[in-house]
């Protein structure tokens, strides 16, 4: 990361513990300050269409050709503990390339004729569940990153952000991600402008677990277990975020 963000120390981030004090592992949710947008993570399909064959069983037929090795945590198989949900769509993800096109939620949601977001719910891996019925996503979608914004959704919500605070405007970053004993949150601080570059923070994976100016006017919030992102702020500023056609948001009343 460049010169412009650097570590602070992590008490610049007790105001935010105040509002969620079990958010240190994940993030802090922000509430409603005085209102809030939730930007929902990219997904993308094939643009020649759906499959019936999922990422289990891609993953399955991997590990039977012996072309990748089983997936150990603390000596525990997890290809043989349960069903591979995912394509790995977790921490830092963007657009998969040629071939592929983004799949709103809503397009999805119209499919199944469920919920965009299931009431009282946040967007998480409840969400959408007739797209993935069996546990496991069709091979043909890569579904929603977990725990940070797509690439291109934080360089556009930047954007956004810039607009109305402007390049120069203090900032700090709640760094949570991953989080585990051996590996402690950081608080870095710098200019807006340059807040692109925190996705790629070796200390974290994708976008902040929080972010905020040092007048605290606005917060976004990622959290680890989360397929969206909060914003909380003024209703101008979460007008904007959900009218952009690049970011596909939302408000969740209850969240």
């Amino acid at each position: 990361m460049g010169d412009g963000w650097r570590e602070v120390a992590l008490d610049e981030a007790d105001w935010l513990a105040e509002l969620r004090p079990d958010g240190a592992l994940t993030g802090y949710d922000p509430g409603g300050r005085p209102d809030a947008v939730w930007i929902l993570h990219a997904m993308y399909e094939w643009e020649t269409g759906a499959t019936l064959t999922t990422h289990h069983d891609l993953r399955r037929s991997l590990l039977d050709a012996n072309l990748v090795e089983p997936e150990l945590i603390g000596g525990i198989n997890l290809d043989e503990w349960g069903v591979v949900d995912t394509g790995g769509a977790v921490g830092r993800s963007q657009h998969p390339g040629p071939g592929w096109r983004r799949l709103t939620w809503a397009e999805l949601a119209a499919r199944t004729d469920e919920p965009v977001v299931p009431p009282g719910s946040a967007p998480d891996f409840r969400s959408l569940p007739g797209a993935h019925p069996d546990g496991s996503w069709p091979a043909s979608i890569e579904p929603p990153g977990e725990g940070s914004l797509d690439r291109e959704g934080w360089l556009r919500l930047l954007d956004l952000l810039i607009a109305w605070s402007g390049p120069d405007t203090p900032c700090l970053a709640y760094i949570a991600r991953g989080a585990a004993p051996d590996q402690e949150p950081h608080v870095l601080a710098g200019p807006l402008g340059e807040a692109a570059a925190l996705y790629d923070d070796e200390r974290g994976s994708g976008s902040p677990a929080n972010l905020w100016p040092a007048d605290r006017s606005w917060v976004t919030w990622s959290d680890w277990d989360l397929w969206g992102t909060k914003v909380a702020g003024p209703p101008a500023l979460v007008e904007a975020i959900l009218t952009d056609p690049e970011l596909e948001a939302l408000r969740l009343p209850w969240a």
